[in-house]
């Protein structure tokens, strides 16, 4: 892989990637009047959840679904406006985002706690938000990518993890894709996002806690366990011999993946080559399964869960987290009452279901 570092016109980084062998000079300018990149983000802690909330107001003028020719992800091509990449063409581009919830020059100056409550302390928003852009396409939905470029797209997000996990402050690194306007997708390109958190978000948290419980009561490793468990169960969909997909037995959302390798490794900077192109071929494999189990294709999120920074690194397995809200064709699976009040889901599928339903699909 080739990593090609250049500037846009408000400072912000761009950075293309090729495979070995197809690199060009990426030189041509961003020749926008663009305003510099302003960020008051903050954190505020809930001391009953414990857990941090972003707060990012200036996102609300971000841009909202634009119609294809007026795409900020496209290339800037003759005859259309410019674009946040300057080249006519490219593979996998990713830039700072225009609009982060995080960033590393945001403002410091904060105040210790919010405004009448002395029990939520306030922090800046420190941190970064990338956009990593998959392909020139505009209309090459991830699942039609082939295994050559999720490869690459594997590369990236392995190169991106070690990149901003060294950044001092920068706890968590988190990649991930939102596929689909039900999901809250504001822009249609094929794309997906980085986020490097300064903290521990809550889930990798409760799972960090349910390892050492389980450990303490047993004396076991639940990581391993659950991995073995599932490799040899009833809801296995694909695998090969690197990595196995199986729907969890207690899958939350109405179609669910995870997607587990077969060695324990904290990250993505820690697969062998392999490993990488082991998961670029199932990964697709499981996309393609979501794309075609109804006549539309599913809305989705893709969700790498790695080990964080610092902490729990030896306990961790790397894993995604592939799921979508459809659970009937037309008809979506909503966070109500039980599931956005008390965070108590309920499902509308079964697991063993969805696990004979997607090994059924056929992926052309």
């Amino acid at each position: 892989m080739i990593r090609t570092s250049r500037r846009m016109a408000d400072g912000r980084e761009i950075l293309y990637y090729e495979v070995d062998g197809s690199a060009v000079s990426h030189d041509t300018p961003d020749t926008r009047d663009l305003p510099a990149v302003g960020t008051h983000s903050q954190l505020r802690w809930d001391a009953l959840l414990g857990e941090w909330v972003v707060y990012a107001a200036h996102r609300q003028s971000r841009t909202f679904l634009p119609p294809a020719d007026e795409c900020p992800l496209c290339p800037t091509r003759p005859g259309r406006p410019p674009t946040e990449v300057p080249e006519a063409d490219y593979q996998v581009v990713v830039f700072e985002n225009r609009f982060p919830s995080l960033a590393t020059a945001v403002d410091p100056d904060v105040p210790p706690t919010a405004p009448g409550a002395p029990y939520a302390e306030q922090r800046p928003g420190f941190g970064r938000c990338e956009v990593v852009v998959f392909t020139s396409d505009h209309d090459r939905a991830p699942a039609e990518l082939g295994a050559e470029r999720l490869r690459l797209l594997v590369d990236v997000w392995a190169d991106r993890t070690a990149t901003l996990a060294a950044i001092e402050g920068v706890e968590y690194v988190y990649p991930f894709e939102n596929h689909g306007e039900e999901i809250g997708v504001t822009l249609g390109h094929p794309h997906g996002q980085v986020y490097a958190y300064p903290f521990l978000p809550s889930r990798v948290e409760r799972v960090l806690a349910s390892v050492e419980r389980h450990r303490e009561q047993t004396g076991g490793d639940l990581f391993a366990d659950v991995v073995a468990a599932e490799r040899g169960g009833p809801r296995v969909v694909a695998a090969n011999e690197h990595w196995t997909a199986f729907v969890p037995a207690a899958a939350r959302w109405p179609y669910e993946l995870q997607l587990f390798p077969h060695r324990r490794v904290p990250d993505l900077p820690a697969l062998t080559g392999e490993e990488r192109t082991a998961l670029a071929e199932l990964f697709g494999d499981s996309l393609g399964r979501f794309a075609h189990r109804f006549d539309e294709p599913m809305n989705y999120i893709a969700a790498w869960n790695q080990a964080p920074v610092h902490r729990g690194r030896e306990d961790w397995w790397l894993h995604l987290q592939l799921f979508s809200l459809r659970r009937a064709p037309g008809k979506l699976k909503y966070l109500a009452g039980s599931e956005s009040g008390m965070g108590a889901f309920i499902s509308d599928t079964s697991p063993e279901d969805v696990a004979e339903q997607l090994r059924n699909v056929v992926v052309p």
